[in-house]
């Protein structure tokens, strides 16, 4: 009897071992904005609803100073990664990133946005079914590449097996680096039989094309903190200019052009007026009748 007892403590040993081996993957996001929003950020974020089936949306943030709020309504909906949109002046969107609740996070200036419903693409795919991940080779060329590879990898990958997803994969998230700035793009895998042919199988080699879904969007990254929401900094990008000095200088242009055209306007009066020749002596001003 103690034999038999000892060898079910091992199997039972063994398969305790197999369990903790085996990694599960529990990614949950948390999707919420703050007060403000404007329609087309709103929409945006239904878009990334869709994409993301592990995702659980929350209502609007009322604050937008105290952000370290987010880490304590992740907790409560049981979610360990968080975007948020901050919208300022309801024209500009950030997009805050982050692994609550240690960190780290990464605040984002989201350009050159297009939602579904703007883009009207002919790709389609199942809504909540799961993606491919695609990178571009920039992204391990620098250390804070590297980091945002693995933040956004770990928000945006649909764990096997979550809820609402479909165990299938129909399209592929690409993110690619131009101009110092990430691109964001949705595509469809469209497969083409061989002739249309009904004896096909998925063993046959077909056409396979990428078709554009949407949305699409470009991020500008800001600064990346150690913490979640907050912390020492680890990056700044020196090459971010803020929006309100890009508005600030194109008025500056327009008053400047202004300022030109009028001056310009003033010494056209004052040729016009030296042109005009001074009235002879002998001319006759009399009106005859």
């Amino acid at each position: 009897m103690a034999t038999v007892f000892k060898t079910a403590e091992k199997a039972k040993g063994s398969s305790d071992n197999k369990v903790k081996d085996k990694r599960i993957n529990k990614q949950r996001v948390m999707l919420l904005a703050s007060r403000g929003i404007v329609f087309r950020y709103r929409h945006l974020l239904t878009d990334l609803e869709g994409i993301l089936p592990h995702s659980k949306k929350d209502s609007k943030l009322d604050t937008k100073d105290n952000l370290f709020v987010l880490n304590e309504l992740a907790d409560l909906n049981n979610c360990n990664n968080c975007i948020f949109f901050e919208v300022r002046k309801r024209q500009d969107l950030y997009m805050w990133m982050a692994k609550t609740p240690n960190g780290p996070s990464v605040k984002f200036h989201v350009q050159n946005l297009h939602t579904l419903d703007e883009l009207k693409m002919t790709g389609n795919c199942l809504k909540g079914s799961r993606h491919i991940l695609s990178f571009d080779k920039t992204f391990d060329s620098a250390p804070h590449w590297q980091l945002l590879k693995e933040l956004l990898s770990q928000v945006f990958n649909v764990p096997k097996g979550s809820r609402r997803s479909k165990p299938f994969i129909d399209h592929v998230l690409t993110f690619s680096i131009a101009d110092n700035r990430i691109w964001f793009r949705n595509y469809q895998i469209v497969e083409k039989n061989k002739d249309n042919t009904p004896g096909f199988t998925t063993k046959d080699k077909g056409d396979v094309s990428l078709v554009e879904i949407g949305p699409r969007f470009c991020l500008t990254t800001i600064r990346i903190f150690e913490g979640s929401f907050g912390g020492p900094t680890v990056f700044e990008n020196p090459e971010f200019v803020h929006p309100n000095f890009v508005r600030a200088a194109m008025l500056k242009d327009k008053k400047e052009k202004y300022q030109k055209r009028q001056h310009a306007m003033g010494e056209r009066k004052v040729r016009i007026k030296q042109s005009e020749g001074q009235e002879s002596e002998l001319s006759d001003k009399r009106i005859f009748q």
